[in-house]
């Protein structure tokens, strides 16, 4: 018989910024009590020459970008220095469904999207045609190396800004943990899994509570941390996510 609410009584805990309420929305559907406690929040980097750099963002080839915190900070930036999308002719790449839906949003068309929403897949499979093309990763301070130092085109970097810890959140994660029988700690990136790390794991340990991570990278974070990893989906969704962890549960 096929559990129609398999997180019922279950406590799921989002560690990530709230971007959208469709996760927290599925998880009600499926039984479950969705709370956010992030432990990671973004700010836009403001600069003198922001002025020179939007201008200068219409001379590439290619954007490329791989979190919505980015498109926000763009989109910020466009609006300050009053740039109308519609005076861009390049190219854009995301990745991931979400970010490429927050650019759809702002007017851009996203010419490509990798298989896996991840930065390590994309450069395998971002290979534009042409020569001396040159690209602007609009980026996060904590963004990796890989695309600016991987891809086969010019690749400059710009970052717009800057993920912070949230400590706030780590005192209420661990109280919800020890006090309630039944809880999922959903990680959606590497720099949550360090605030965890650093602020609640010492409190709670890594074990009585179900893990989930977003993809590959998160859950290669949190096994160097040398917590267990129950849940991971194929796709690299928060949605997704949730699915698995419903699946999941509705196994046991």
């Amino acid at each position: 018989m096929v559990n129609k609410l398999p997180l019922s009584g279950e406590t799921v805990i989002f560690t990530s910024t709230k971007k959208s309420e469709e996760p927290y929305e599925l998880v009600r559907q499926l039984g479950g009590n969705p709370v956010s406690y992030p432990l990671i929040r973004t700010e836009e980097r403001v600069s003198v020459n922001d002025d020179e750099r939007m201008m200068q963002t219409r001379n590439y080839d290619w954007l490329i970008f791989t979190s919505q915190s980015a498109v926000a900070a763009f989109h910020h930036k466009l609006k300050r220095f009053k740039m109308d999308v519609q005076d861009y002719e390049l190219r854009v790449a995301a990745v991931g469904e979400k970010t490429a839906h927050a650019l759809e949003r702002i007017g851009f068309r996203v010419d490509f999207i990798p298989d896996v929403f991840s930065a390590d897949v994309f450069v395998r499979q971002f290979n534009p045609e042409g020569e001396s093309l040159r690209a602007l990763f609009i980026k996060g301070n904590l963004a990796g190396t890989l695309i600016s130092t991987e891809l086969s085109l010019s690749v400059d970097e710009w970052t717009v800004y800057e993920t912070l810890p949230e400590v706030s959140s780590a005192a209420r994660i661990v109280e919800l943990v020890k006090d309630t029988t039944s809880v999922t700690v959903l990680f959606a990136s590497p720099s949550a899994v360090t605030v965890f790390t650093e602020h609640v794991a010492p409190k709670i340990g890594w074990a009585g509570y179900t893990i989930g991570a977003i993809g590959h990278i998160t859950k290669r974070a949190l096994h160097r941390m040398g917590a267990p990893v129950h849940v991971m989906p194929e796709t690299y969704t928060l949605p997704e996510l949730v699915q698995t962890l419903a699946g999941s549960k509705g196994r046991n």
